[in-house]
């Protein structure tokens, strides 16, 4: 009996980022792990690596990497507060995301879009700028 018991825990990698909603669906989550977007323990691994509890892994979402700790295992994809409690984002993860969030929006802030369009004047006197530097 401890053998089933013990098999109901072993859920595939891929299967346990959907179950944690990181992906909307088993073949996205398939595919992150085989592009090298999710590292298991610090290394590439295979979609089928069975995830076991307090292991940490490196996701790379978009311009965004967040290291989490796996607390608990579900190959079911439940609500999504259920799923938060299956893992818990390192702080480290946390500050870092912050940091980067806020260098964008810094960015972006500083490059203030132009006051109105430019005029048929203006965009000649542009070209005739960029014919002469040729640029």
């Amino acid at each position: 009996m401890t053998a089933s018991t013990s098999d109901d825990q072993r859920v595939r990698l891929d299967k346990w980022l959907w179950a944690a909603r990181f992906y909307k669906t088993r073949s996205l989550a398939k595919e992150a792990v085989e592009g090298g977007k999710v590292h298991y323990n610090n290394q590439r691994c295979k979609p089928g690596r069975i995830v076991e509890p307090g292991a940490t892994l490196t996701l790379r979402l978009g311009l965004l990497e967040k290291v989490i700790i796996v607390d608990d295992i579900s190959e079911r994809r439940r609500g999504a507060p259920e799923a938060q409690k299956l893992y818990h984002e390192t702080e480290e993860s946390v500050k870092k995301r912050e940091d980067l969030s806020w260098q964008r929006k810094t960015m972006q802030a500083a490059q203030l879009p132009p006051a109105r369009r430019p005029s048929k004047k203006d965009r000649r006197n542009i070209q005739r700028f960029r014919d002469q530097n040729g640029i």
